[in-house]
């Protein structure tokens, strides 16, 4: 696999953000696209999703590695295995995860996930909303992979910088997009539907997860109604998706805050009054 050496994690910002390779004959870009994808059934809708971006990324010139989770049976429970002879006892999950991370005794699957991580410059999840999140198997594979010193624990804690993370941190410079099914018509996740804003349920995952290691998020693709989806209905839901897939490398992220760049108090990392668009509140205060 050509991935970048797991020890180059936390090397310098530059060394963290490989950039997106542009063709020598032409204005397109080369991306390496790791899709992440947690569905059971191969034959699923989400499973079509995840092939047909597969096909149409690799059309375009570009890279593709799948970390398909039911099929790898991705263990999705974090325990002291993960961690090897760097485990403690009792168990401590930061700390031990970060030791296993910095002496290189994470478990084997852990770290391939992780030179993944590196290897791309763009990441897909794909994935349905059970119970208004995510799998747990995804989750879990959130819990592992993301280690401390890896994702989090990473950079200078002083009176004017607040460790690297939310616009910093080892994945700076990489780009996410969730792509998800929802079973409800769309007007239940609208803003005044019985389950909540759409952008609201995928906050602690846009905003929690992945911009937290300084990942840049995209704006998500949803599919709604998915419940009563049918063959007829594939075609122009495939054509939304290729769309969506085509103009990955251009589009243009969530506009998230920096944490350390003058928008909060530190340490309190309280939004500066003052800076609040009008009339906005609760998680949409932390966009620009």
């Amino acid at each position: 696999m050509d991935a970048a050496p797991l020890n180059d994690a936390r090397g310098s910002v530059e060394d963290r953000r490989p950039p997106i390779e542009a063709h020598a004959d032409s204005k397109e870009f080369h991306m390496k696209v790791l899709i992440v994808y947690a569905h059971p059934e191969p034959r699923s809708l989400n499973g079509s999703l995840k092939d047909l971006a597969v096909k149409t990324l690799e059309s375009a010139g570009h890279e593709v590695q799948v970390s398909d989770l039911y099929g790898m049976k991705w263990k999705a429970v974090l325990d002291a295995e993960d961690y090897g002879p760097s485990a403690s006892s009792p168990l401590k999950v930061a700390a031990d995860s970060g030791t296993a991370f910095d002496t290189g005794t994470l478990a084997p699957e852990v770290k391939a996930e992780q030179e993944k991580l590196l290897w791309a410059d763009t990441y897909i999840f794909q994935f349905p909303m059970w119970w208004y999140t995510m799998p747990a198997i995804l989750k879990g594979w959130v819990d592992r992979v993301f280690t401390y010193h890896f994702a989090y624990g990473v950079g200078e804690h002083s009176d004017v910088k607040y460790g690297e993370r939310f616009g910093e941190g080892t994945l700076l410079g990489k780009r996410a997009m969730l792509s998800v099914t929802a079973g409800g018509p769309e007007s239940h996740y609208s803003d005044r539907g019985i389950n909540g804003p759409i952008d609201d349920l995928l906050f602690p995952i846009h905003h929690g997860i992945l911009y937290y290691p300084g990942i840049e998020v995209l704006p998500p693709f949803v599919l709604y109604g998915t419940d009563r989806t049918t063959d007829e209905d594939y075609p122009d839901i495939a054509k939304a998706w290729e769309h969506r897939l085509e103009n990955l490398e251009s589009a243009d992220p969530i506009p998230f805050r920096r944490q350390n760049f003058g928008d909060y108090e530190i340490p309190s990392l309280h939004l500066k009054e003052g800076l609040e668009p009008a009339g906005r509140s609760g998680f949409g205060l932390h966009s620009r």
